[in-house]
């Protein structure tokens, strides 16, 4: 009876592990996953590299990437650009606005 009573426990503490695991892990900040595309060539965190973005405004950086996907012919930022949403870029533009 006692090994029957430690397997149920057992069993009840390992079904509930993976809801624990989700409920505790914090999940990134929106844009961050984007943005690290961006830190490929603007340098980590966007601080360095081709030009510091880390800091500019949110609003400055959606005004520059939506003029980029209009541009014609496209360089290759204009067709990075493209390849983004509204709701991509708003996300993108907010989270490097926080960097510093």
């Amino acid at each position: 009876m006692k090994r029957r009573n430690i397997l149920c426990v057992l069993a009840c503490s390992l079904a509930t592990m993976p809801v624990i695991a989700q409920t505790t892990a914090a999940a990134p900040p929106a844009g961050r996953l984007l943005a690290s595309n961006c830190f490929q060539c603007h340098g980590t965190n966007g601080s360095g590299g081709v030009e510091k973005i880390a800091g500019k405004s949110a609003s400055e950086i959606v005004k520059e990437l939506k003029e980029m996907q209009q541009k014609s012919p496209p360089k290759m930022m204009d067709m990075h650009a493209r390849g983004y949403t509204d709701a991509e870029i708003n996300q993108l533009a907010n989270y490097l606005a926080t960097l510093r």
